[in-house]
């Protein structure tokens, strides 16, 4: 594990990732309730707010719009993904390479494993690889850590969760991304198992701004680092407003009534 405290992914230790790969998992439908979204130039207008420490998308994305915005945004390159049609255990492929996340301008790169899979072993190869060549190329390595499949009956559950944070460090990540286990004390325990390794919150799917920033501030007070968070940002009709009171709790450690 490297710091991740000096590189562009840290503000002061802590980071707000915004991650665009739904396109890809889950599908067109996910832009239906804001049509505008689906245009992937709108989030990387986002993600120029100095709030934002990086923007996760995937190869074609990158390639066609980062460029653009190379001077304003930090790009973490989402190595792997799949789509929602696939049925049985889940299993994410690489897509691109490091070498080539590099040579585009990448800050760092993203992989997602599934552990509970029955390919939970490929998945731990293909990562290794990622890991070592992007150690190589000095861009730390987020891991989106999810437990799913046969050996997993409820991924949100405290000790779950908690698995999932020991994984990245046991894998050799140098941040994770992780569900919020729904209380306090099940997040401080989660962020105690995973050492010295940088614990992040999974945005998960939209819900109330109220009910979001509540498990912000719960996740924050409990020792986590920050968030890599989608649809909870740009799916809202003022994004800038919600990472506004984001940057509030995430790096001035502000009181929930305030902010709210």
């Amino acid at each position: 594990m490297r710091s991740v405290a000096e590189t562009p992914l840290s503000r002061n230790g802590r980071s707000i990732l915004i991650a665009m790969d739904h396109g890809l998992e889950r599908g067109p439908s996910v832009f239906e309730s804001l049509p505008e979204r689906a245009d992937p130039s709108t989030v990387f207008d986002v993600a120029t707010h100095d709030a934002v420490t990086g923007l996760a998308v995937q190869k074609g994305v990158a390639e066609t719009y980062y460029p653009s915005y190379e001077d304003d945004v930090t790009l973490v390159a989402k190595l792997n993904g799949k789509t929602g049609m696939v049925m049985g255990d889940r299993y994410s492929p690489p897509i691109w390479t490091v070498e080539n996340a590099a040579a585009l301008g990448a800050a760092a790169i993203g992989y997602t494993v599934y552990t509970g899979s029955n390919r939970e072993a490929d998945m731990f190869k293909e990562f290794s690889r990622a890991r070592d060549a992007a150690r190589e190329a000095d861009l730390p390595v987020v891991l989106w850590s999810y437990p799913r499949g046969q050996g997993v009956n409820d991924h949100d559950a405290p000790d779950t969760v908690a698995y999932a944070a020991r994984v990245g460090l046991e894998l050799g990540a140098d941040m994770a991304k992780i569900k919020h286990p729904g209380t306090r004390e099940a997040v401080e325990w989660a962020v105690h198992v995973a050492g010295e390794l940088p614990v992040l919150m999974s945005g998960g799917a939209s819900v109330s701004e109220e009910a979001f920033l509540r498990d912000v501030h719960t996740f924050m007070r409990a020792g986590g680092r920050g968030l890599t968070v989608g649809r909870n940002i740009w799916q809202r009709e003022n994004p800038t407003a919600t990472l506004d009171k984001l940057e509030q709790l995430v790096y001035e450690d502000a009181a929930l009534d305030d902010v709210i």
